[in-house]
């Protein structure tokens, strides 16, 4: 999953996406259920959600305000899913220059880790604090 933004230049009249905060999940066995539980977990239900057009997001509009589909092409890859791609892609490449082999059993592990360190790309200085915080809330919810 990724969030993005709409943004629109005004000066330009230009349309673009930033991207925000993403969350990967290995899914096994029936894939609409874990994605529908996700979808619960992650995603506000007053969201708009674009996908493909995977038969795992059956019941995706259920749980949010709008929910559209895309078919797969050169034009919804490079504008309506472009965040997806971007992301798969550069973990993909991120795991294959890291490691030499991954085992399955490791997967959540390593994807965990990628959206870590790219979900706080722009902590600069205030990395530190932030870390220490998420390490205090962890430790006092438990």
């Amino acid at each position: 999953m990724a969030e993005s933004t709409p943004l629109e230049d005004p000066e330009t009249g230009l349309k673009s996406k930033h991207l925000g905060f993403i969350k990967m999940s290995v899914l096994a066995g029936h894939k609409a259920e874990q994605v529908n539980k996700a979808i619960k977990e992650n995603i506000d239900e007053k969201s708009i959600v674009f996908t493909d057009k995977s038969k795992s997001y059956i019941d995706i509009a259920k749980y949010v305000d709008a929910h559209f589909t895309y078919k797969s092409n050169p034009n919804t890859t490079n504008n309506e899913l472009k965040w997806v791609h971007v992301v798969i892609s550069n973990a993909k490449r991120t795991l294959l220059g890291i490691y030499h082999k991954i085992k399955g059993k490791y997967l959540q592990l390593y994807l965990d880790e990628f959206c870590y360190k790219l979900n706080r790309r722009y902590f600069g200085n205030r990395l530190f604090e932030r870390l220490t915080l998420a390490v205090a809330k962890s430790y006092w919810q438990d």
